[in-house]
């Protein structure tokens, strides 16, 4: 009675069943690009569709589309700034976060920035250490991140 779900299973067979609940959502997701745990990204990355990172970014992160989703796993790190319309998060981001959609922070989930969203679910154990800051659905439309200036005048 207690403590049992009867949420059928997503019938998902593409990894192992991780050990903690939160990786189920994870699983469901759609993913086109796979950011592995020895690699670093030194510069700034934009991607469309789903993106899976558990290793390191050191730059800006920004997705094309409003369909596109960031999964950041417990070993993952972003030192930048990041423009998603979703993103699931475990593991650590180092600068601010927009987000149009939904945010997910998982239990390992780090922050140390202001996150923009619309909607967001928090577990136990997540943290920000910044403002968290509700856009209106209106608004909730992603930002474009900014064009650089250059020198041609």
């Amino acid at each position: 009675m207690f403590g049992k779900s009867a949420k059928p299973s997503s019938g998902s067979t593409s990894s192992p069943a991780p050990s903690h609940h939160g990786d189920q959502k994870i699983r469901s997701a759609q993913i086109d690009t796979i950011i592995g745990k020895g690699t670093t990204i030194d510069g700034d990355l934009r991607f469309s569709g789903g993106l899976h990172v558990e290793g390191v970014i050191k730059g800006n992160l920004a997705a094309d589309g409003d369909n596109a989703t960031l999964i950041l796993s417990e070993h993952g790190h972003i030192q930048g700034e990041v423009r998603v319309p979703s993103m699931v998060l475990n593991g650590a981001i180092d600068g601010d976060v927009f987000a149009g959609g939904k945010v997910e922070l998982f239990e390992k989930a780090r922050i140390c920035g202001d996150v923009y969203y619309n909607l967001l679910e928090m577990a136990v154990g997540a943290e920000v250490n910044g403002k968290l800051v509700r856009q209106k659905p209106e608004s909730g439309k992603f930002a474009p991140p900014p064009v650089p200036a250059t020198d041609s005048e």
